[in-house]
């Protein structure tokens, strides 16, 4: 182990000297030769020192495991993913190092995905300061805790208000530099049903009532759907298609509405932007796009953004003082989607919808009928 912390430390030093000779770039030609020796010196050192020693350290990490760890490797990581609670492995801020099963259907999440994200982000507003807060404790060592948290949403409708028990004990494995937390998620009880009324059939009792929610929600997206295309089939001109979607989908759907087009020479236009009055949508509105890294991607991957919770403040950009748009607006959600047509031709621009305040995130659902109006925006505009 120290022989590993003794390297570790000689290739930090390594790299550090890497970056200050990258920084002889910027000198005069005639002072750069001496920053070239240097240079070499340190690839000598490398072939030399640092990868022989590096071959010895891994050699002698498989000597000491063996064949035997490693399957007692497989057999821990298998009983971790078939465990049947909802089990994380946590660093001391509360970033996921590993998933199992029970978790990605509990949280509602891909493994892939909630790996190196925080968790907090899944849960309510309420339950983050005070989870982030005992994750720390257990790391350093003070106590086994146990504690309620509520989800962000409900892991069904069933449920309301998404109870969830935690319980945190702290883990030192083969291997880890520091203490990670072993976190166990249960479901609080559930209320006991209300038995059926005296004299009700077994086929009352056992008939699906529709869920009235879910069919509302479909008719809402439906009207917005409508609403859209006719405001866009009144569009007259290629300057009208913006800022008559935006006001289809202001307010109703979306506390904040910007449309971004790309204009002739391939730069970004800010087109439309519906928000609250005030001095932050003036300043919205004279943006540059291009400042906006998830409009930017949008556009270059062509894919769309969800975002249920908003971990990256910076990705709409930032004021003129340098603080995040999206902060600043009170932004709990956000929806980016490229407008393409869907022939395979290049992105056109991108709509940008944020919900702020105790209003309901995105779901996908409704980012599937944002995606559908995206492309009928792109048609409109391509055809005008």
């Amino acid at each position: 182990m120290a022989q590993a912390e003794e390297f570790g430390a000689e290739l930090a030093d390594f790299r550090r000297r890497v970056e200050e000779l990258r920084s002889a770039r910027a000198l005069p030609d005639a002072d750069q030769l001496p920053a070239l020796d240097a240079a070499l010196f340190e690839l000598q050192h490398v072939a030399e020192v640092l990868w022989p020693r590096y071959e010895e350290l891994a050699a002698a990490g498989r000597h000491r495991g063996g064949r035997q760890e490693h399957h007692e490797h497989q057999l821990l990581r298998a009983l971790f993913q078939r465990l049947p609670v909802a089990v994380a492995l946590l660093d001391r801020d509360g970033v996921v190092r590993r998933f199992n099963f029970a978790a990605t259907q509990l949280f509602g999440v891909r493994a892939g995905y909630a790996t190196g994200r925080s968790l907090t982000g899944s849960l309510a507003h309420d339950s983050r300061a005070v989870f982030r807060s005992q994750v720390a404790a257990v790391a350093r060592g003070e106590a086994v805790l146990s504690l309620a948290v509520h989800l962000l949403r409900p892991p069904d409708r069933g449920r309301a208000g998404g109870e969830l028990r935690a319980t945190l004990t702290a883990l030192r494995p083969p291997h880890e530099p520091r203490t990670i937390v072993l976190a166990v998620f249960q479901r609080a009880a559930a209320p006991a049903p209300v038995p059926p009324a005296p004299g009700a059939g077994a086929a009352e009792r056992a008939e699906p009532r529709p869920d009235l929610a879910e069919a509302t929600r479909n008719a809402e997206l439906m009207d917005l759907l409508d609403a859209v295309t006719a405001a866009l089939i009144l569009a007259d001109s290629p300057k009208e298609v913006p800022q008559r979607a935006a006001g289809a989908l202001y307010g109703r759907f979306a506390d904040w509405v910007v449309v971004d087009v790309v204009v002739p020479g391939g730069t970004l236009r800010r087109a439309a932007v519906l928000a609250p009055a005030g001095r932050l949508r003036e300043e919205v509105a004279e943006q540059d796009p291009a400042s906006c890294p998830l409009v930017v991607d949008a556009i270059r991957r062509g894919g769309e953004t969800l975002r249920v919770r908003l971990e990256d403040s910076a990705g709409f950009g930032r004021d003129a003082a340098g603080a995040p748009v999206l902060v600043r607006a009170g932004a709990t959600s956000l929806l980016c989607v490229p407008l393409a047509d869907g022939e395979g031709g290049p992105a056109l621009g991108a709509l940008t919808l944020l919900r702020t305040g105790g209003r309901r995130p995105f779901e996908l659902a409704e980012a599937g009928a944002v995606d559908r109006i995206a492309r009928h925006l792109a048609l409109a505009l391509r055809g005008l």
